[in-house]
């Protein structure tokens, strides 16, 4: 999950946003919760972004139909603001859902006073949104020619200018106040998961035309949390929505002992029970563990370079740490990380043999293993295939046919005329200097990934030169194809290959696509998948990783193992494989209340 960007142009600005409200909630003030990011969001308008970080809020305060039940593995769907799981016609072509009734919205000037209660039209609206063209949103691929009639009035749209919201559109409609209905152009069975995706929670029309260029800063939903404060890119404070229905803990352990206690600390309490969230942007390694040592933060992952103090040689915690009562959760992410080559680049881009084969050049002169030795201190496993471990479509067999190998990287760019000049590094075919411009992020991670590419880049001749800045304006270059490399990664924002095939289907390039990649065999082979059922997917795309290996559009490099460190005063942590945020499910108590 990643981001087209909103620039802040006061990055000193603090927005105070002040709750009233009727109490329901069973949070309790007291109860702050202390976390990191280890880069900045972008805003919390998540039709227009699809950062990370912007994400992990906007989950909290922007409410799905559908929600991930918290311990299920595998994961499994549980109702949000549905009564009820939806009821399915006509083979999985057709979803019915009936909303609860009863659920508010926080109070906003854009209410003028009023309640307001969720309905099915906001739901309809808030697909709207994402079929917009104006929009740009991201998730519009995860509906691209699903939904029944949608697709017309978003070419209507392109030819007018203007997105008609008050049209019908037979896919998506609300048959009373409390009910909604999607009808597919075919039976897709995935889809209730597309529906569980933060960009799918309900938005009020009335407060996205009362803040309009400023809905990012100002998010309005029914979650368990509320925007409180607002430093961009410093701080962001959460408050507990005073009128949240709540929920009973009552999730079932999947019979390790890690579920068992979690069970036995949590059932039956009345949630949530954080009252506030405090979260710093923290983009320096260093001054996160720091932090985190020193009990400033009550969660976070491991650090590389702190993994020889944590961890024993068996990736067990260290008995020091353990003495204080901090506990170790590890996960196998749901993701994959990359380098990706901006196809529309002069230098890197293009489909001629000689462009392809320094994409190629470049990847074979990536050490993986060195990577995941040195950056991860071993935590991580090596990338193969688009579509990585735990998501729908991935083969455990399957082999990456482009692997390290420096020798024979230097002799496909001397066979196609990339001639090194008497300092030792390539030129151009027609003479010119070749450099490769990397963008990169500040930080120790960063500065020891710059180092390592340089190093592999200098073993095949390509000069480097490193453009540092910040993960959000990275971000915003790629989404726009101004760049030359990058590097990213990507979690699942549900379980199906498709939402990592996507990232580079044509279409979306100004989207999710950015190495603004538009290959005619890669997109007839993601249409193809998109018309088979999920199960059926696989071979489809086997056929994409291969055609980018042969492209050399990505540079696959590995899946991290996340090692979280808790305090002791947390209960109820888990990480999720879908889910990024867990603060909802979470306590914090006394050592004597243990």
């Amino acid at each position: 999950m990643k981001s087209t960007f909103f620039t802040v142009t006061v990055l000193s600005t603090v927005i105070a946003f002040m709750p009233m409200g009727y109490a329901k909630t069973p949070a309790q003030a007291d109860k702050v919760l202390r976390v990191a990011f280890e880069a900045p969001d972008d805003g919390f308008d998540m039709v227009k972004t699809f950062n990370f970080y912007s994400g992990n809020v906007a989950d909290v305060i922007f409410e799905r139909l559908l929600q991930y039940d918290y311990l299920a593995n595998p994961v499994k769907l549980v109702p949000s603001t549905a009564e009820s799981l939806p009821v399915i016609q006509k083979n999985g072509q057709v979803y019915i859902f009936k909303i609860k009734p009863g659920i508010y919205f926080t109070d906003d000037p854009a209410f003028k006073g009023k309640r307001r209660e969720l309905v099915a039209e906001d739901y309809v609206y808030s697909i709207k949104r994402i079929l917009d063209p104006k929009n740009h949103a991201s998730s519009f691929s995860f509906i691209d020619n699903k939904i029944v009639g949608a697709n017309a009035l978003v070419d209507q749209a392109k030819k007018t200018g203007t997105f008609n919201y008050d049209a019908k559109i037979e896919g998506v409609k609300a048959l009373d106040k409390y009910t909604i209905q999607f009808t597919l152009t075919q039976p897709d069975y995935n889809f209730p998961y597309i529906l569980a995706y933060s960009t799918f929670g309900a938005t009020a029309r009335e407060v996205v035309d009362y803040y309009k260029d400023r809905l990012a800063m100002h998010p309005v939903g029914t979650g368990p949390y509320m925007l409180s404060k607002y430093v961009p890119r410093s701080k962001i404070e959460l408050v507990a929505n005073p009128d949240y229905r709540g929920f009973v803990w009552n999730f079932k352990s999947t019979g390790t002992a890690w579920d068992n206690q979690l069970v036995k600390d949590m059932s039956g309490k009345q949630m949530p029970q954080i009252g506030k969230v405090n979260i710093s942007i923290i983009e320096e390694e260093q001054s996160r563990w720091l932090a985190f040592q020193s009990k400033q933060l009550d969660f976070d992952k491991v650090t590389s370079s702190a993994i020889p103090k944590v961890l024993d040689q068996n990736n067990q915690l260290k008995a020091e740490m353990q003495k204080q009562g901090i506990r170790l959760y590890a996960n196998k992410e749901a993701e994959i990380t990359y380098s990706m080559l901006n196809m529309r680049d002069p230098v890197v881009g293009g489909n001629s043999l000689d462009k392809i084969a320094l994409r190629r050049a470049i990847a074979m002169s990536f050490n993986v293993n060195e990577y995941i030795r040195i950056l991860r201190k071993g935590q991580a496993v090596k990338a193969e295939m688009l579509v990585p471990a735990g998501i729908n479509g991935h083969n455990p067999n399957y082999r990456s046919s482009v692997g390290y190998n420096p020798l024979l990287a230097n002799k496909l760019l001397d066979h196609f005329g990339y001639k090194k000049g008497p300092d030792g590094y390539r030129n151009l075919p027609n003479g010119k200097p070749l450099t490769l411009k990397i963008n990169t992020e500040s930080g120790t991670a960063s500065v020891m990934y710059s180092e390592l590419w340089k190093k592999n880049l200098d073993a095949i001749g390509i000069r480097a030169d490193f453009k540092v800045s910040n993960f959000a304006d990275n971000l915003k270059a790629a989404t726009q194809c101004q760049y030359m490399m990058w590097s990213g990664a990507w979690h699942a924002d549900y379980p199906e290959g498709e939402n990592f095939t996507q990232l580079l289907y044509g279409p979306n390039v100004g989207r999710g696509n950015q190495s603004c990649y538009q290959s005619a065999a890669y997109d007839n082979l993601y249409k193809q998948a998109m018309q088979q059922a999920p199960e059926k997917r696989m071979p489809f795309y086997e056929k994409m990783s291969r055609q980018i290996e042969a492209d050399g559009t990505w540079i696959l490099q590995d899946t991290r193992i996340r090692n979280w460190l808790i305090q002791p005063e947390v209960q109820g942590f888990k990480a999720h494989p879908i889910m990024n945020t867990n603060w909802q499910y979470l306590d914090i108590v006394s050592p004597n209340q243990k």
